[in-house]
């Protein structure tokens, strides 16, 4: 076991520090962004299922928390549950959150998932055998109840109602932590999350017809000219033209073989797939630099002139070149294959999430060009068992999830809103309709991916305004719901 990290506490203001640009403060309608957090470390059990397991050791989880706006020990605590990425990365996205603090007198906690961003258990030896194996959603949805009841003890405010927030697989930790430990948290919002495609249900062909689906919107020429692209560099690869593509594309390294090609192709299919996602109406510096509209960007480069491999490489350049400064592309390092066709990111979170998506997540999602713009890419069942096989040595459970975590059996489940914006390829893959009076499904019909989890902005539509107002108003409901049982209780 690697030494453990020093517990330290130090305050970070969202201005200076050198800090990337998204955590600089905004003001947005009157509302001052600053999301002064401190940074603190928990002491976390390692294994929270068996009491003899790694010497009954522990490790030191990241935690961000702010009191600006708290009624001490009266208000209520909203409890962010991070997901495969680092913490501050989520709080400096997610300024609703704070703002229904401000409405609310809220404490706002953002707690980082293990075996990403800084709560690496074994620090450098995270990702080997066994020590990986404690990577699990039941593990991380321990840590967070066992954090929320130790907090709320030193906080003295244990009759404070919590609320879970989450966006992307970090809404399917919220929602998960309301039917897991409903003891602990009195309600969830789940943004985002897809809940049902990650536990095998659903169609695989789903992810990649939606994110045509968002470019055919803007117009049907640009899915034309997307689709035109792919057919000319597959025209090209078959003729192994490996000089032409890597002329074409400002490839660092020739092509040498069909994986290479392989490579070039997830590689451009993920940039639609981010700019799908974050096809916010402003700018963003979150999973990389977006311009405003992301998506209508990328179909006026892809219409910009005749020549439709240069246009599918500019296209791709506003995601993997948005400064400018390469000077050419690099297969492996800007892009890595996966258990995940939708991507895993870069880094040492990227092993974390592939991980991840060979054990519990399900993520066999496929791309055709039948039902979608892009080439075929298979990611069935038996791919990724083999793949996982050879990776990591572990056989994925397809259905787990559907049991551990209800799958699409959630009616006797209470108090949750799942919110999905039209324009996330995501969305389709969770809850669409209310199941019931406290199961709320909020479409958000101008919305990419947890649009309403991020801070108030002039740009903002309507449906995400109003959105919003509906959450603010169930989450009120909530916690006086359970201030009420809890007095009851006494």
């Amino acid at each position: 076991m690697s030494a453990m990290l020093a517990v330290f506490t130090v305050s970070l203001l969202c201005v200076g520090h050198g800090l990337p640009l998204s955590f600089q403060s905004r003001k947005h309608d009157g509302f001052q962004t600053e999301c002064q957090f401190t940074e603190k470390y928990f002491t976390q059990t390692l294994d929270h299922f068996n009491f003899n397991s790694m010497g009954n050791g522990t490790f030191q989880q990241r935690y961000l928390i702010t009191d600006k706006y708290w009624k001490e020990g009266y208000g209520p605590i909203f409890f962010y549950t991070g997901n495969e990425g680092d913490i501050w990365e989520f709080a400096a996205n997610s300024g609703f959150i704070t703002e229904l603090a401000a409405q609310q007198g809220g404490l706002v906690i953002f707690a980082e998932h293990r075996y990403y961003g800084r709560s690496l258990p074994f620090g450098k030896d995270s990702f080997s055998s066994p020590q990986v194996g404690l990577l699990t959603v039941e593990q991380a949805l321990a840590d967070f109840a066992l954090m929320i009841s130790e907090l709320k003890q030193q906080l003295a405010a244990p009759l404070c109602p919590v609320i879970a927030f989450g966006g992307s697989y970090g809404g399917m930790l919220s929602a998960y932590m309301r039917l897991k430990y409903p003891n602990m948290v009195a309600g969830a919002l789940a943004a985002s999350a897809p809940v049902l495609s990650t536990a095998g249900l659903g169609d695989s062909r789903q992810f990649f017809r939606d994110v045509t689906a968002d470019f055919e919107r803007v117009s049907p020429a640009c899915r034309d000219a997307v689709r035109g692209a792919f057919q000319q560099l597959t025209e090209l690869a078959q003729l192994q033209d490996y000089s032409r593509i890597q002329s074409e594309f400002f490839l660092c390294s020739p092509l040498a073989s069909s994986q290479d090609i392989q490579q070039l192709y997830g590689l451009l299919r993920n940039a639609f797939t981010l700019m799908a996602m974050l096809d916010y109406p402003y700018s963003t510096h979150f999973m990389g630099n977006m311009p405003a509209n992301p998506v209508k960007v990328g179909c006026e480069t892809m219409l910009s002139g005749p020549d439709l491999l240069t246009n599918l490489r500019n296209t791709a350049g506003i995601v993997y070149n948005s400064t400018g400064e390469l000077s050419c592309f690099d297969l492996y390092t800007l892009y890595l294959q996966c258990a995940d066709p939708t991507g895993c990111g870069l880094g040492m979170d990227s092993l974390a999430w592939d991980y991840q998506a060979c054990t519990e997540i399900n993520l066999c999602y496929e791309s055709n060009n039948v039902t979608d713009m892009f080439p075929p890419m298979a990611f069935t069942e038996t791919d990724r068992e083999r793949y996982c096989s050879q990776r990591w040595a572990v056989l994925p459970r397809p259905g787990w999830l559907k049991t551990q975590f209800w799958g699409d059996a959630l009616s006797t489940a209470s108090n949750i809103i799942f919110s999905n914006g039209d324009l996330d390829p995501w969305a389709n893959g969770g809850v669409r309709r209310s199941l019931s009076s406290s199961l709320v499904a909020v479409n958000i019909s101008e919305g990419a991916h947890h649009l309403d989890l991020r801070g108030s902005n002039a740009a903002d539509p309507v449906s995400v305004i109003s959105a919003r107002k509906t959450e603010a108003e169930l989450i009120a409901q909530w916690v006086e719901q359970e201030r009420v049982r809890s007095q009851r209780s006494l």
